[in-house]
């Protein structure tokens, strides 16, 4: 094979497309990058897109696919031991980890196989492998895994979606450790016997909840409350969750030190509050825009820090440079990464076709809105957590005159069947000044299902005397709606 052919499924080598151009270059092709992909060029813009790892992204093979999988079948076997009559004998770990392969597309060696990922991207767009760093305006440089480089130019637009990686604290002797991060948990082979957590947000909670439900003896240490940004009783009731499931829970604890002996053990040292060791150590103490080596020096930008755009998704300081996802710092989720994406590519689209800035300016389809105060989210542990929209806290901090309602969600029909016992909480965070809903939350088993009437009510606007006739079925979960809106006085 000639010298910087890229052998992957047939896809071009480098020194093929050195020095072509294309409409718009699109850095990562991630869930985020593959509706860019699909958007533009349905629409008839010519696109080459660049990826160092899998086809596919973080979510599809480390992140939400895996965790999911693990978590699903942990979550029911907790439900199914709060019905009576029904026998629950525990779960099949091998056969969860071989499900989890299933979806993540593991092979015998290990890894992944994206083929079909690159099969499609290919069949839309140029597919090119290697690490793709920006050169200067509309240039980009791909370097192949043999050393190969290519330079290619964008005519239009070249869009940076490469989403984040986990952050390591300057906590002595962490790097050292070599400590777990999301990708090795929700990849697990052998279940460690101890594990050992560092954080309280989404990724130490769920990886809490994954590994004791495997058979491993979890402690999580955390600075603060957790889910720390949500509803503080949210936190309390997944702590209390993750207490029933095994976990130790240590609350407004900080790591001084981290070791890791001859043996392989980890000791985390907690100063005054002594210390802990396991087999294994996580670290989930968040995450930072993956933009340390794509080239932003050569544009004027700062490496490491997240590229800052408008609502267009467009810099704020280069009118041809896009950031979508994790790598803009604006919501680090996959699903509003991929909303991100699908404005965004309409705006390139639009651009091309000679659609008026004021238009793109003011219409709603080409501006990311909902990034700011209307952004849904599932915690899936046992209990989940979902919620859209401003906490009370922040509602109020941003001035708003609100008003909190509250209830059971125990005490709502639907839920005493789905569980006895069945433990959870709804809110709904009301501005007062429009009779609208800008905030919910539910807690409970199963209430992921409950969060996108939430979001539609809130991104809807829709007043609260309206959602009074929007009437919830008997006996669901659901009908804590009903229950929400007659507290508040409807």
């Amino acid at each position: 094979m000639a010298d910087g052919l890229q052998d992957k499924r047939g896809t071009p080598g480098l020194d093929e497309v050195d020095g072509a151009s294309f409409d718009v270059i699109l850095v990562g092709a991630g869930p985020v990058g593959e509706n860019i992909v699909d958007r533009i060029v349905k629409a008839g813009l010519t696109c080459a897109v660049v990826e160092a790892d899998l086809a596919g992204g973080e979510c599809s093979y480390w992140a939400c696919i895996p965790s999911k999988a693990l978590l699903k079948p942990i979550t029911l076997a907790a439900a199914a031991s709060r019905l009576p009559g029904v026998r629950v004998e525990g779960v099949d770990v091998p056969a969860i980890l071989k499900r989890r392969d299933y979806f993540v597309g593991r092979t015998a060696d290990g890894g992944h196989d994206d083929a079909s990922q690159i099969e499609w991207l290919a069949g839309l767009a140029t597919y090119l492998q290697g690490w793709g760093r920006l050169a200067g305006e509309k240039s980009v440089t791909v370097t192949g895994s043999d050393g190969a480089t290519a330079t290619i130019t964008a005519n239009r637009a070249v869009v940076v979606a490469t989403g984040s990686t986990p952050s390591l604290p300057g906590i002595p002797g962490l790097k050292e450790a070599l400590p777990w991060g999301s990708r090795e948990v929700t990849n697990v082979e052998k279940v460690p016997g101890s594990v050992v957590i560092l954080g309280g947000g989404v990724v130490a909670v769920e990886s809490a909840q994954a590994l004791a439900g495997l058979g491993a003896k979890v402690t999580l240490l955390s600075r603060s409350e957790l889910l720390s940004g949500r509803e503080p009783w949210a936190g309390e009731l997944v702590a209390d969750g993750l207490r029933a499931a095994g976990v130790e829970v240590r609350i407004g604890v900080s790591p001084s030190s981290v070791s890791r002996a001859d043996n392989g053990t980890v000791t985390v040292d907690l100063g005054a509050d002594g210390s802990v060791t396991a087999d294994q150590l996580v670290a989930a103490l968040g995450r930072r825009p993956n933009s340390a080596d794509i080239g932003l020096d050569t544009v004027g930008l700062e490496p490491g820090n997240a590229v800052e755009v408008d609502d267009n998704l467009r810099s704020t300081s280069l009118d041809w440079l896009y950031a979508v996802g994790d790598v803009n710092g604006r919501v680090p989720l996959t699903h509003q990464g991929k909303y991100q994406a699908r404005i965004c590519a309409d705006v390139l689209v639009a651009r091309a076709q000679g659609v008026d800035e004021s238009t793109l300016a003011t219409e709603k389809k080409y501006r990311a809105f909902a990034d700011e105060r209307m952004v849904p989210q599932v915690v899936f542990t046992d209990p989940q957590v979902a919620s859209v929209g401003l906490p009370e806290a922040e509602a109020r901090e941003k001035g708003f005159d609100v008003r909190v309602v509250e209830y059971d969600l125990g005490s709502v029909a639907g839920a005493s069947l789905e569980a006895d016992g069945y433990t959870g909480k709804a809110n709904l965070v009301v501005d007062e000044a429009r009779h609208v809903p800008i905030g919910a939350t539910f807690v409970g088993p199963d209430v992921a299902e409950l969060l996108h009437s939430a979001t539609i009510a809130i991104v809807g606007e829709v007043p609260m005397e309206t959602l009074w006739h929007a009437v919830p079925s008997f006996p669901t979960v659901s009908e804590v709606w009903l229950r929400l809106l007659e507290t508040y006085g409807l």
